[in-house]
């Protein structure tokens, strides 16, 4: 979601330390369907062990984990479980049921009620609903000669008239389609009855991908993932964009955009039909079809989720269902609690039982019907806070999180969800959208916390974007920009980025086009020597990429076609461009073109996240900074078993460079931002063995060099980095005495040989092809009984 964002939390680190719970089970509840709270204490939850200072909110943990407990043990009692309740997608909306049709409603507002569509020429007369003590509305419609009354791919409307004693019609909340006619200007949306016969369903064939150790996400939204200036298919994005995310090392997508929006320019953010997938790209069939395809090539897939808020819509959306009702029996808060006055649009009350219902099972169809990994959750911060973030300044103070400016009742509701989904589905990644650094969002709901896997690190795009439109590359602080890619709670995993989809938005440029700007029409040609602006963009663009992965989270996150340098910025179609798409859309030519520099960012892409899936340094717990030194322009640091070297210097090479390590032995080169193959000079050799030194006493770190025990030479040339990894020696003896004889394969990590040719890149082997017919360098680890043969 794109709004004003709050300034980052200075948050505290804090040790962690696996602690079981025992909630205590709430021993009264009311019996009607609403949140309640009991009076008896929590047992001492783990989350005071891994942070003493949130003991001081004793109570309000107490209240919001009883809270918890309390409507679990109800939706237990009147529901048979979280399982069962999130199944309402095969109550409510319009399901086939033992030779019927039966439609339900959750409409308490309405006096009368009928089911209209092309199936009974708009004419509800025959097909009146009927309404049950929960402000329920359902209808049973017998099959006709043994078929559905209501036809595939039909449209239907429920009209209603409220207390005002005027009739409208709306789309059914729980429709699974919703569809307008294209060739009409601002034409209504239609609900589409989505009920296709067994041979035209979509059949999954691939089993999910296992998680992976560390997430490296591709976000994508599928309308705009065409170069052609039109609105892409799911087809097309699979067929097209897939293999060149795969080609790329990536191992998640997360895509954007797919439920239904009928405002294309709200980037999929003001939702009017939660269970509907977007039409404008395809059709529920076709977006299987993706996250199958996407499970073929290894790619799990994760869905931006947007239930911080909803479309303020009447005629198309959930809104339409508020017709003045109180709160009580409507999805929306009423009054100004109910009205997000940045976003205009609707909040949900989630205190309310049929809105649980509504949302909890939200998730689980997308999850079960579409196979998707996990979710990205969106505005976030918008939930957790009555004041949604809304100028407030986060300082760190844990009086910001836990106080009456808390909204418990969404607080409750992401506690159940990630419940839910981690029952359901336990490899499942929830990702939330959240700038204020509230403690425990990303801790296990058992241990007191709110359940997400990760949060994404918002604060460092925000640096970045700070330095290079307002710092002159001298005055950059390294300490300064260490402190923000490591301001994190070590407790909870981070999602790192350089820039999303957030920082490209109209009225903002790609970190690429902020480097270059004009000179990237000008100045890409490989045909031509590089403009000092040029050198500079390429190697900046690669630096920030790699130390924001490398630095900054347990996993990387790059918005589609970033990882190439992607000029200008995106703006949807709209009234102010005349309903141009030509920002809307990837410029793959750019990159395909052997004679451009584009390429060379992407192959550094390809090979940065090559060198995490061989040495997984993203999921290491070792992460030790040992260098920022403000006059040379350089940070060294250690995560996992390598050691990066970053020299940010506008124009100084240093020679015999001391590096602190931990470990002693030799080193090689693993990873060049200057190698030729990256665009680069050319200027470290990949044939040096870098011997270490020790420094200092042993157990004594006052005596060693950067508090490291060994040191290391390298050669730091200006605007590089480079990652050394320690040769292991009974390896290399393996090696030598003939690994292959022995039948043992030994990894081996090959360095980029800074030649023309064919080039061998740090254990890829670089071709004018990669696997996907996608032109470019395509990088993949190998072993060294290669080198044997």
């Amino acid at each position: 979601m794109h709004y004003m964002k709050p300034p980052q939390v200075n948050l505290t680190i804090v040790h962690n330390s696996k602690v079981k719970t025992n909630f205590s089970v709430p021993a009264t509840a009311r019996k009607n369907k609403t949140m309640v709270t009991v009076v008896e204490e929590v047992d001492h939850l783990p989350i005071y062990d891994l942070d003493p200072k949130l003991e001081e909110f004793k109570d309000h943990f107490n209240y919001r984990i009883k809270r918890y407990l309390d409507q679990k043990c109800l939706i237990e009692k009147h529901e048979g479980g979280l399982e069962e309740f999130s199944k309402g997608y095969l109550k409510f909306g319009i399901n086939t049921v033992d030779g019927a049709t039966i439609y339900r409603e959750w409409a308490p507002a309405a006096q009368e009620a009928q089911l209209i569509g092309e199936f009974n020429n708009w004419n509800g007369a025959k097909h009146k609903m009927e309404k049950d003590k929960f402000g329920i509305w359902s209808i049973k419609i017998s099959h006709v000669n043994g078929k559905p009354a209501i036809p595939h791919n039909s449209k239907v409307k429920f009209r209603f008239r409220h207390g005002g004693g005027a009739w409208v019609d709306r789309i059914p909340a729980w429709i699974r389609y919703a569809t307008f006619d294209a060739s009409k200007f601002g034409a209504p949306y239609d609900g589409v009855h989505w009920d296709p016969p067994a041979c035209e369903r979509y059949v999954f064939k691939h089993p999910r991908p296992p998680k992976p150790d560390a997430p490296r996400i591709y976000e994508a939204h599928v309308g705009m993932s065409g170069e052609e200036p039109e609105v892409s298919t799911y087809r097309e994005f699979a067929d097209n964009v897939l293999p060149r995310i795969r080609a790329n090392n990536y191992n998640t997508v997360q895509l954007m955009a797919i439920m239904e929006h009928s405002y294309y320019a709200s980037f999929g953010y003001h939702v009017t039909n939660f269970f509907a997938v977007s039409s404008r790209s395809g059709t529920p069939e076709d977006l299987k079809y993706l996250v199958d395809k996407a499970h073929s090539l290894g790619l799990r897939v994760l869905m931006d989720v947007v239930h911080s808020h909803a479309s303020n819509n009447v005629t198309d959306g959930l809104n339409g269902y508020d017709v003045g009702q109180n709160t009580h029996e409507s999805y929306f808060h009423t009054g100004d609690r109910g009205y997000h006055k940045l976003w205009d649009s609707r909040l949900f009350n989630y205190a309310n039982w049929e809105v649980l219902r509504f949302l909890l099972s939200n998730l689980r169809y997308w999850m079960d019907e579409f196979m998707f990994d996990g979710f990205r959750f969106d505005g976030v911060t918008s939930m957790l806070y009555h004041h949604h973030g809304i100028n407030k300044g986060f300082t760190g103070n844990y009086k910001e999180y836990f106080s009456l400016d808390t909204d418990v009742d969404a607080i409750v509701y992401m506690m159940l969800a990630n419940h839910l989904m981690h029952k359901l589905l336990p490899e499942a990644t929830i990702v939330a959208e959240d700038v204020s650094g509230m403690p425990v969002l990303c801790r296990p709901v058992d241990e007191g916390g709110v359940g997400f896997d990760f949060r994404l690190a918002m604060a460092i795009p925000d640096r970045w974007i700070d330095y290079l439109k307002n710092k002159e590359d001298r005055k950059w602080s390294m300490s300064e920009i260490v402190q923000t890619l490591t301001n994190r709670r070590y407790t909870e995993k981070c999602i790192a980025y350089a820039e999303s989809h957030d920082q490209s938005i109209v009225g903002d440029k790609t970190i690429a086009f902020i480097l270059m700007d004009k000179e990237m029409y000008t100045g890409m040609s490989d045909l031509q020597p590089a403009s000092p602006t040029i050198n500079r963009g390429i190697a900046l663009q690669k630096m920030i990429h790699f130390i924001t992965m490398a630095l900054g989270g347990d996993g990387y996150l790059n918005f589609m076609g970033n990882e190439f340098g992607h000029p200008e910025w995106i703006d949807f179609p709209r009234e102010g461009n005349n309903w141009s798409y030509d920002k809307c859309r990837r410029q793959w030519s750019l990159v395909d073109t052997d004679h451009l520099r584009y390429k060379y960012m992407n192959a550094f892409d390809q090979a940065m996240n090559a060198l995490e899936e061989e040495f997984s340094f993203l999921s290491s717990s070792k992460q030790i900074v040992s260098d920022m030194n403000e006059k040379d322009k350089v940070i060294v640091f250690e995560r996992g078993d390598l050691v990066f070297v970053f020299n940010f210097h506008p124009n100084k090479t240093y020679k015999g460079y001391k590096v602190g390590c931990d470990l002693p032995g030799k080193y090689r080169v693993a990873l060049d931002s200057d190698a030729l193959v990256f665009g680069g000079h050319g200027r470290v050799g990949h044939d040096v063995d870098h011997f270490t030194s020790p420094e200092g006493m042993p157990g004594v770190p006052e005596t060693n060099f950067n508090n490291r025990p060994n040191s290391f030479k390298v050669l730091s040339p200006p605007r590089t980095c480079v990652a050394y990894y320690r040769v292991d020696e009974d390896r290399e003896e393996l090696r030598r005495g003939g690994a292959v004889a022995s039948g043992k394969i030994v990894t081996e990590y090959i360095d980029v040989e800074a030649t023309s040719g064919e080039t061998i890149s740090g254990g890829w082997k670089g071709s004018e092809k990669d696997d996907c017919g996608k032109k470019g360098m395509k990088f993949v680890f190998r072993s060294s009984d290669e080198d044997c043969k």
